[in-house]
């Protein structure tokens, strides 16, 4: 039995994405009382709070976890091939896109400053807060990335960050 793995992306810059979109604003799981007082979400080598590998891609699945933010869906097309998307959006601003493959979750990519690794980590952390030195931990970023320095996350099989100079 092959353990499914999930990437988790934690980027430092908004994600474009194109292709078909439908928009939904509201969720019954916000009404609940867990939800009143904000949501504590924290990236782990699982996943993004309940949402993990072995999460249905679906709008109810995902839902639940993404109570605070407006869910859009939609498709686009990755290496040639036509996958399904959701964006998480708060503040007309899109914070978590959940991406799949074969009716499961396969990446999710994290924008949001409210959400942090298990170690801490938040969007806009200084590299130099986290690593020593790139060698061994980080390579030029790919396709729409690589302007970028992908670094996977210090003790993580699963975790990277994505930094941008400025």
């Amino acid at each position: 039995n092959i353990m499914k793995t999930l990437p988790i992306i934690a980027c430092t810059l908004p994600l474009m994405l194109g292709g078909c979109s439908t928009l939904s604003s509201f969720h019954w799981a916000g009404l609940a009382p867990w939800n009143w007082f904000g949501s504590s979400l924290t990236i782990t080598e699982k996943g993004l709070g309940d949402i993990t590998a072995s999460t249905p891609l679906t709008q109810a699945a995902i839902a639940d976890t993404l109570s605070g933010y407006t869910l859009r869906s939609g498709m686009k097309t990755n290496n040639g091939t036509v996958v399904r998307y959701f964006e998480a959006v708060k503040e007309n601003n899109v914070m978590v896109v959940v991406n799949g493959d074969k009716g499961t979750v396969s990446r999710i990519d994290v924008m949001d400053r409210d959400i942090a690794s298990a170690g801490g980590v938040h969007i806009g952390a200084a590299f130099h807060d986290i690593y020593d030195r790139a060698q061994g931990a980080c390579e030029i970023g790919s396709g729409d990335d690589n302007v970028n320095v992908d670094c996977l996350a210090p003790g993580s099989q699963h975790i990277h960050y994505v930094f941008s100079g400025e």
